[in-house]
């Protein structure tokens, strides 16, 4: 956690699996990403079908995104994952892969994880969105 960031959990409120209600940004600049989509440099779908090799590529195109505009998931205060699917075990097992990628400090502050029941690339199971407070520019 950065001095700029504070994440809170109200006692009044349930335990979460990872994240926190909310999340504070005291000052700053902040970058708002378009959703990273499972596509490849070439704009093609990776992992037709399968949910863990499209969360490794969301997860990849999001830390570059990131990296270009100075941050790292470090600096994440907003995150929301879509999931094409209503079965939960689908979005836990998408939420698991998450936590246990590089990107996962991005989702330790205000978290939303939802099943859809379609997103904009034919074939696409999972996107996601992420808003990150970058420091001051000078």
């Amino acid at each position: 956690m950065t001095p700029r960031l504070t994440r809170l959990d109200p006692d009044a409120l349930h335990a979460t699996p990872g994240y926190h209600h909310v999340t504070v940004v005291e000052a700053g600049r902040t970058a708002h990403l378009a959703g990273q989509c499972p596509l490849d440099p070439q704009g093609d779908l990776v992992g037709p079908g399968s949910l863990d090799a499209q969360t490794d590529q969301v997860v990849a195109n999001a830390l570059i995104a990131l990296a270009a505009v100075g941050a790292g998931p470090d600096d994440v205060v907003r995150a929301v994952i879509y999931v094409r699917s209503d079965e939960r075990a689908d979005l836990s097992a998408t939420w698991a892969r998450l936590m246990d990628s590089a990107l996962a400090p991005a989702f330790t502050g205000a978290a939303t994880l939802l099943g859809v029941a379609q997103l904009g690339f034919a074939g696409q199971l999972v996107e996601v969105d992420l808003t990150a407070a970058l420091p001051d520019g000078d």
